[in-house]
Formats: structure tokens, sequence, C-alpha cells
């Protein structure tokens, strides 16, 4: 009988292809509890993969990342999300908001009606144990992600919010960035993880005459490093902060502008900003 080491990578893959078409769960690929997205991505973001979600400042890229972490971990997937940004209190303010669509300012403030704090009670309970695991990072460099991720063994994806923590105190942030990109890219494989970052999109300029302001991949900068090595990159625009007309309040794409093995596309979400939540347009949320 062959030992399992002894298999080659042609037979593992015609067993999880064969495994999967009998019904089999994808065991490396894991939902991003938004059905449109996981459309796009054929199931899920996989293990070995690293994928870059920009956007514009205030366009709602940390909740994002955290609203995926937080339905990735309720499927039953350990994640770690690591913040920069904001200290943990605040992560878990935000998850509370977006989970229990709680008016994130009556969070911060503490002044709850009973609604409010009944709901705060209930969501509470429900993620007590699925919730991600939430640690500060607030920068260093690709080794001191990789040093928190071994004080969590077992996790199958790990959220950075957001990329540039890797750049603090480096003269060159462009080099800098591409270097903490292709790092990131390197401890994915290393670890056989599922590495999702958020990253603030340089490239876009409002006073520039540009009429179309939805990223692409050239705006990411980081010479070329997200174009090159990430293997999915996602472009979340909302026409809201653009648009002086009324009528597109909450309206979001999130574009595929990189998919390494599948389409490019789009998903149609919602975004409700007094939770900081956002919603499948498609496959509305219960």
């Amino acid at each position: 009988m062959a030992h399992p080491t002894d298999i080659s990578p042609l037979d593992l893959v015609v067993h999880r292809v064969d495994a999967v078409a009998d019904g089999t769960p994808i065991d490396d690929a894991f939902a991003t509890g938004f059905p449109s997205v996981d459309r796009c991505l054929g199931g899920g973001i996989r293990r070995g993969d690293m994928v870059c979600l920009g956007g514009d400042v205030g366009s709602g890229k940390s909740s994002l990342a955290l609203a995926m972490a937080l339905r990735m971990a309720e499927l039953g997937h350990a994640v770690l999300f690591l913040t920069s940004e904001m200290n943990t209190d605040r992560v878990v303010e935000r998850a509370l908001a977006i989970e229990g669509r709680i008016r994130i300012d009556a969070l911060c403030s503490g002044i709850l009606d009973e609604q409010s704090r009944t709901a705060v009670g209930a969501t509470a309970v429900r993620l007590r144990n699925r919730m991600p695991r939430i640690a500060l990072f607030a920068c260093g460099t690709a080794g001191d992600v990789a040093a928190v991720l071994a004080q969590h063994p077992g996790t199958a994806v790990l959220v950075l919010d957001a990329v540039q923590a890797l750049t603090t105190g480096l003269s060159g942030l462009d080099d800098a960035l591409a270097g903490a990109v292709r790092d990131m890219k390197a401890l994915a494989l290393r670890e056989r993880v599922a590495v999702f970052v958020t990253s603030h999109v340089p490239g876009l300029n409002r006073d520039g005459g540009r009429v179309d302001l939805r990223p692409t991949l050239d705006d990411f900068g980081a010479r070329g490093a997200v174009k090159q090595h990430a293997d999915v990159v996602l472009a979340l625009y909302r026409e809201e902060m653009y648009a002086s007309s009324t009528g597109v309040e909450g309206a979001t794409e999130l574009l595929v502008r990189k998919n390494r093995n599948g389409g490019l596309g789009y998903a149609d979400l919602y975004f409700y900003k007094q939770w900081l939540r956002f919603e499948d347009m498609l496959d509305p949320d219960r």
C-alpha cells in the first residue's frame, strides 16, 4: 500500500477533484459568506493564496474585511484578524455593530435604548464561540506576522488590516510595500494559510480630472507587486463618495480585478453606514 507521502501531487489533485464532484466540500477553500463574491472566486479564498482588498480612504475596507472574517469564523474556520488601525476593543465593537445591526455611534458612546441593549446581548451570545481571534499588530515585518501566526496554531485564514503596517519606519514607501506584498505571499505558501490583506490605494486622485474612480490594478502602486504577486485583487468602490446626486447611498461594487484561478467580474453589495455592515444585493442576509 502506498504511503501518503508517496502519493504524487497529480494523484492528490485528481483525488480532490473527484471528491468535490461527489459532493465533498472543498478542503482548501474558505467561503467569505458573501455568495456573489464566492461565486466570482470559485467558492472562496484558498490556502496558499494572497488576497488583496483595496479601496479609497473611508470606503469601508476594514469593515468588509472584518465582515468576511466574521462569516468565515461562523462557518467554522479558524480565522486570525490582525488590526493595525484600531485596538482590539474597537474591532469587537465593530463586530457587534455589523452582526447585531446596532448603530456604531451608539455602541461607542454607550447610549443604547432597550432594543439595542437586547441586540448587543443576543449578538454577544451568538458570537462568543464563533469569533475570529483578534490581535493588535501596530507595525512590524512579515517575520513578525509569522511569529504572531505561530502563537495561533491551526489558523486557516490570516487577515491583516492593513498591509501598510509592514512599511512603517521604512524609507521608500513603494519599495517597502512591494517587499511586504512579496513577503506575505511567501508566508501564505510557506504556512499553507489563506492570507487576506487590506490596502490603501494610493493611485486614486480625485482632483486629476479622472472620470472613473473605480480602482484599477495600477492604482495599487507598490511597484506593481500587488498586480504580480497577489492571487486575487478586489477593489471596493462606493459611488456615493464621489457622486453629489442622491439615490446611490449605500450602493457598492466589489470588483475582481485579478483572479489567478478564475475569471473577473464584480459583486453588487450594499453598505449600511450606521452599522458598518455590507450585505449581498443578490443574496440578502436573513
